[in-house]
């Protein structure tokens, strides 16, 4: 091993290691303390992986794997757009809970974002927000050409919405019918919650390493992992919950190469999507956030929805960072009452149509 990628090995692990330092030592220790009793033995976790697939191929010639859920001539397509370190498999029990109450009446698109799940590696000058956002909009004009659609995002994937808000701003003038905002924020990350550690010299040594000797990096996988998981598990959950949920969101953190989780630290640092605001003035909005999540606090939901008139905002008490996971069923009901909202200021044919086929499928 020549001295470069020796330098670049000590600058990875030790970069990931200070990040276990500065988030601090009770939040490692807290990751041990989030098992509850099992309510899932018998949850089939797979069942997103047998759902309809295709590839959309972005600008810049990287894979995305999208799959669907319903028919394809829906009147009515909701994406889902997953977060950092995660798959769209994140979106479990929102795909079988919000299939069993939509039925015919809506079409469910979730796709990998790049560099995570199935979806292809990018270069990492392309790992920034902005370049997230003309990928979802790669997928909408893919999979959507036609009709009506509702944007559901989580932490990154929120911020991914608010990106392509800003760069294609008459896609919300008519198509984008609403848009749900879980666990995410328009700017600022750096400024709170475990977010404040993304702004520090040793995490910059870390993205040197990438660049200099990413498969070197990427052979300490073992260890750096072992230090970043604990961290982030620790900032998912804010109650006990099920040892198989711990472990489906676990797999999920494990698959994600440390090539990837280093590329976008620089876009979630300098995040700053403020101008998408107005883009979304008119659009029916939900903002959810947990009350105990740590990387995104409430207050900073409280005051992107503050900014968007037409919002609900949903406080889920004792709820981390993985709200979708932890309280499936109030993050599906949220999601539904935002559909519900959307099409209903919708004064179009079409949508009138589909508030019937809601009101005829509605099972809550």
């Amino acid at each position: 091993m020549n001295l470069l990628n020796r330098l670049g090995l000590f600058g990875g692990v030790v970069g990931v290691a200070a990040i276990g330092v500065l988030a601090g030592i009770d939040v490692v220790k807290s990751a041990t303390m989030r098992r509850g009793r099992e309510i899932y033995a018998t949850e089939d976790f797979e069942v997103m992986r047998r759902d309809r697939r295709r590839t959309v191929t972005t600008e810049d010639d990287v894979p995305l794997t999208v799959r669907e859920v319903g028919p394809a001539d829906a009147p009515l397509t909701v994406v889902f757009v997953h977060g950092y370190c995660l798959r769209m498999e994140s979106w479990h029990f929102q795909r079988t809970q919000l299939e069993a109450r939509w039925a015919d009446s809506a079409r469910m698109v979730f796709y990998d974002q790049r560099g995570h799940g199935e979806s292809g590696m990018p270069a990492t000058p392309s790992c920034t927000m902005a370049q997230l956002g003309r990928d979802l909009a790669a997928v909408i004009a893919a999979v959507a050409p036609s009709g009506p659609v509702v944007l559901v995002g989580h932490s990154m994937g929120g911020m991914t919405i608010l990106a392509m808000a800003r760069q294609f701003p008459e896609l919300f003038a008519d198509k984008v019918i609403g848009v749900g905002l879980l666990a995410t924020t328009a700017a600022g990350l750096n400024k709170s919650g475990l977010g404040r550690n993304l702004d520090n010299p040793v995490i910059d040594a870390f993205r040197l390493a990438v660049r200099t000797a990413p498969g070197v990096v990427q052979q300490a996988r073992g260890a750096a992992r072992a230090i970043i998981s604990p961290i982030l598990r620790a900032a998912s959950y804010g109650t006990e919950v099920s040892p198989r949920l711990v472990a489906f969101s676990d797999g999920m953190l494990g698959d994600v190469s440390v090539v990837t989780i280093v590329n976008f630290l620089e876009s979630l640092e300098l995040h700053d999507e403020s101008e998408a605001l107005p883009v979304l003035a008119d659009t029916p909005a939900l903002v959810l956030c947990g009350d105990t999540d740590m990387i995104i606090p409430f207050s900073s939901s409280k005051a992107l929805a503050a900014a968007l008139p037409r919002a609900e905002l949903v406080r889920v008490q004792g709820a981390g960072h993985l709200v979708e996971l932890e309280f499936p069923q109030v993050t599906s009901d949220a999601i539904d009452r935002l559909v519900r909202r959307a099409v209903s200021s919708r004064g179009k044919r079409e949508s009138t149509a589909l508030v019937g086929e809601l009101e005829r499928t509605d099972v809550g």
